[in-house]
């Protein structure tokens, strides 16, 4: 089926712009109405911009009138806590007694595995484990899930995002390196990445695929199923010139502990645990289901994203 009515929040954001860029590829008789927080109601990547906020849930009745799909991929991950509940928990839930308002039959919501909280944790499956929430961000995040999945929707819990406009995760990895200039207790830690690429296209795939990716309810993993080694991730990023290659010395988790806490910087313990210490889970299932392929991988795409990487450098999210 082509032509579909497909409304997306966070269209304008790192993975709301690739997903909104991959589903004009894949069906350019897709009218995409984007919300956006802005007042400008001009066109976006081939969408047009409807101005409604998360924060503001009187703004976003009629914003689902006459879709197909609702793509919920917009979300607040900053410290402040009463704005991740006002547009995690409370946005979600208004946008999904809208979408359920105006009869929408598919919902996509992109959540993080960062609900489960500390790890370690080693190739679980959606339901193998309980959600732990530790931040604002996730936990609220997770209070979102639950309305979606009230509205019938396909709630999927994404591993660390990689590529051109991630202001996070590599941004870390080179604060982190700054403090802790050694190979992290033997770079064993391995975790569930994915390119925003591929991710995007997971997500087009489920908002517009048919039989299983149709039919495709409750939790999923979104992210590539192979875990990566955060010494092979390292290396990668050394390879393309975006972080110095490591010393041939490796310290012992205690020891980088103590330099991260004595040397200033941004990232915090529970932030370099989740980036150097198994946190990987299983995501097969999503792509079987989707009815694609997941690709070669996070690493075998970092060239793309080298240029933004080393112009950014190790600064903080904003």
């Amino acid at each position: 089926m082509t032509g579909r009515q497909v409304v997306v929040t966070g269209a304008t954001g790192f993975i709301g712009s690739e997903v909104l860029r991959r589903l004009a590829e894949r069906d350019p008789d897709a009218v995409a109405r984007v919300v956006s927080r802005t007042q400008a109601p001009d066109a976006v990547g081939g969408g047009r911009r409807v101005r409604a906020d998360l924060a503001d849930p009187a703004s976003l009745h009629g914003v689902c009138e006459g879709a197909d799909v609702l793509l919920s991929l917009a979300s607040s991950i900053g410290p402040d806590a009463r704005l991740c509940e006002t547009v995690n928990a409370v946005g979600t839930a208004a946008l999904m007694a809208e979408a359920r308002r105006a009869g929408v039959r598919r919902i996509v919501h992109l959540s993080t595995c960062a609900v489960y909280g500390p790890g370690p944790h080693r190739g679980a499956a959606e339901a193998e484990l309980t959600p732990a929430p530790v931040s604002p961000a996730s936990s609220s995040r997770l209070a979102g899930e639950a309305s979606v999945l009230d509205a019938g929707g396909l709630v999927l819990r994404a591993g660390l995002v990689l590529g051109s406009g991630d202001r996070w995760v590599v941004p870390a990895l080179a604060d982190a390196f700054r403090r802790v200039p050694a190979q992290w207790d033997g770079g064993a830690g391995t975790g569930s990445f994915v390119d925003v690429g591929d991710l995007a296209r997971l997500v087009v795939a489920f908002a517009l695929g048919d039989g299983s990716a149709a039919a495709a309810k409750g939790v999923l993993h979104a992210h590539h199923p192979e875990p990566v080694r955060n010494q092979d991730l390292m290396d990668a990023l050394a390879g393309h010139g975006v972080l110095p290659a490591r010393p041939a010395v490796d310290w012992p988790w205690a020891r980088c502990l103590e330099a991260l806490a004595q040397t200033p910087g941004w990232v915090s313990e529970r932030q370099f645990t989740l980036l150097a210490r198994d946190h990987w889970y299983r995501a097969d299932a999503a792509w079987r289901l989707a009815g694609i392929e997941p690709g070669p991988g996070p690493l075998d795409r970092l060239g793309r994203a080298a240029p933004w990487y080393r112009e950014r450098g190790a600064l903080p999210p904003g």
